[in-house]
């Protein structure tokens, strides 16, 4: 099987779990329901292909799979709090990569390539792997573009600051360039909060290289369903 045929494969196996996802949005470009991880996955697909356009396949699995059967995983199932936040997150990290990992294997990827994309998933490496903050700078784009203004919603305008603060310190500078340009088609409200975030005492500050698992990571890598574990 040539390989632009089984990435294609793969990618439409990753689709179908995803369709499946009973929580539905509505695609801008067919204007049809669908599922709500898949226009997420489409989504970091898009933006991976914008930020990166030369990335290697394991990669671009990777980023199609990120958040594969999310919903089958909910929140509630874990207790309230960091310490319930944080095997959920750890749980759901595991789920992803072994339900893309088996997928991968059927579709006939060598065990190589699988435990590469594997290792994406579960974002090992951030801080030395070039391709895994490739990842989680996608992550934070597709944040940005399409769920910040929905967790503005849920929250006060502090608390978004630091949101956008944290999740600005997430990315590479490669990642902190494609936001600045994406900021400015942000509403006035957002880009004004980003703005603040920007200009505060910490944005020099990393937290996510210190190990943070706060609200930017609820932001960035779940779209925004969590920011509120931010507060405990």
């Amino acid at each position: 099987m040539a390989d632009a045929d089984r990435l294609a494969i793969a990618l439409a196996r990753f689709d179908a779990v995803n369709a499946e996802d009973p929580r539905r949005g509505r695609d801008p470009a067919s204007g049809d329901d669908i599922g709500l991880e898949l226009l997420y996955a489409r989504r970091m697909t898009e933006r991976l292909d914008a930020l990166a356009p030369d990335a290697p396949e394991t990669l671009r699995l990777a980023a199609r799979a990120q958040h594969i059967a999310r919903w089958r995983i909910p929140r509630e199932r874990y207790p309230e709090g960091r310490a319930g936040y944080k095997r959920w997150r750890s749980q759901l990290a595991r789920a992803h990569a072994e339900l893309a990992g088996g997928i991968l294997a059927e579709v006939g990827y060598p065990r190589e390539s699988i435990e590469r994309v594997q290792s994406l998933l579960l974002k090992k490496g951030l801080k030395s792997d070039p391709e895994v903050q490739t990842l989680e700078d996608v992550a934070c784009l597709v944040f940005l573009e399409h769920h910040f203004a929905d967790f503005a919603r849920k929250h006060e305008r502090a608390k978004l600051v630091d949101i956008a603060r944290k999740t600005w310190g997430k990315m590479s500078p490669r990642g902190q360039a494609a936001a600045g340009a994406l900021a400015p088609r942000l509403p006035d409200e957002l880009r004004s909060i980003l703005d603040d975030a920007l200009a505060g005492p910490d944005r020099a500050v990393d937290d996510s290289r210190a190990g943070a698992d706060d609200g930017a990571e609820d932001g960035a890598d779940d779209g925004a369903e969590d920011g509120a574990e931010d507060g405990e």
